[in-house]
């Protein structure tokens, strides 16, 4: 299956794994990505924002336990004007860890990674635009939060990303990097030189920390509501964003 695609040269890659035990019950028959926001499973509003790019070949990144669930609700794209590429996070070992497994459906191109359980008010061809014109490196998108200390904070000085830290105790900034990532194809290379982090995790932090060492990482900020649907407060705004997006 061929789709037309303004930006062919990006893949797609949603990371849908995960046991979404902040949100159990509801997470003991199905991924939390499949669970409904609006009208529709969360994960159709990440992927509709992909194929809003224009970005069209996407590859699923889940756990065993949910792939039959994904493949059942998903198929093979033609719904979404898509096609869907399926893998398999058999730990949960990260986000890093999960895009690792992308680098064969990469083939040495460009990726445009997004969490499946981020809700955006917005579009974002804006950032994939600028991502563009990139010449190398990695791009990241921020958003001015109350509670950064959930999230990897970047610190801003002059327009530039001078640091990213995971989940800080004491931020130094309202900055979260939400999930939206966009990498040039050595992004595979910087992951095989990661190490895990205390908590056990490969932390897509330190993939962004070796491109900002390389005076490569740059940023977009997000202007409109954005939330990562992983607690019960933040499942009801995803659903209170799309409510009104519709409206």
């Amino acid at each position: 299956m061929s789709k037309s695609t303004n930006n062919a040269s990006i893949k797609g890659v949603i990371l849908a794994g995960g046991l979404g035990t902040r949100l159990y019950p509801l997470t003991k028959v199905t991924s939390k990505h499949l669970l409904p926001v609006g009208n529709e499973p969360m994960v159709y509003h990440t992927i509709r924002l992909l194929v809003d790019t224009g970005i069209t070949d996407i590859l699923i990144v889940t756990n065993p336990e949910y792939v039959a669930g994904f493949v059942k609700a998903l198929g093979s794209g033609n719904d979404f004007n898509c096609e869907f590429t399926y893998r398999i996070q058999e730990e949960a070992k990260g986000i890093a860890h999960a895009l690792a497994l992308a680098e064969g459906f990469a083939a040495g191109g460009r990726t445009a990674v997004l969490l499946g359980d981020n809700i955006f008010q917005d579009s974002i061809k804006q950032v994939v635009s600028d991502f563009q014109r990139q010449q190398k490196g990695a791009r990241v998108l921020l958003k001015h939060v109350d509670d950064p200390e959930r999230f990897g904070v970047a610190t801003l000085k002059e327009n530039r990303i001078v640091s990213i830290e995971e989940k800080p105790q004491i931020p130094k900034s309202n900055y979260a990097v939400v999930g939206v990532y966009l990498y040039d194809s050595s992004v595979y290379d910087i992951i095989k030189t990661i190490q895990p982090s205390p908590r056990g995790e490969y932390e897509i932090t330190a993939v962004n920390n070796v491109y900002l060492e390389r005076g490569q990482l740059e940023y977009s900020i997000l202007q409109g509501d954005w939330v990562d649907a992983g607690t019960f407060e933040s499942f009801a705004k995803a659903h209170q964003i799309i409510l009104n997006r519709k409206e």
